[in-house]
């Protein structure tokens, strides 16, 4: 039932385009430094042609995708 629940969250969040802060910060060790740069450097690679990991429509710009797949966890800080 959570899952099904965190799911639709999800869908709602890509379809309306709202990312929860909360939820990008707890994947970037609460640095919005940190989260910056992830979405910056994932979404310059969305625009280079990399394939997106989340299904989105066409017209959604690189930076949305780029925060929604870090929401969903496809996209992580490496550690070093």
């Amino acid at each position: 039932m959570a899952a099904a629940r965190y799911r639709y969250k999800i869908v709602r969040a890509m379809m309306t385009r709202e990312v929860p802060l909360e939820k990008l910060l707890d994947k970037c060790s609460n640095s919005v430094y940190k989260l910056v740069n992830l979405a910056s450097k994932r979404a310059i690679e969305i625009s280079e042609g990399q394939p997106k990991l989340v299904e989105v429509g066409a017209n959604v710009k690189s930076s949305t995708v780029a925060l929604l797949e870090i929401a969903e966890g496809k996209v992580r800080l490496s550690k070093k």
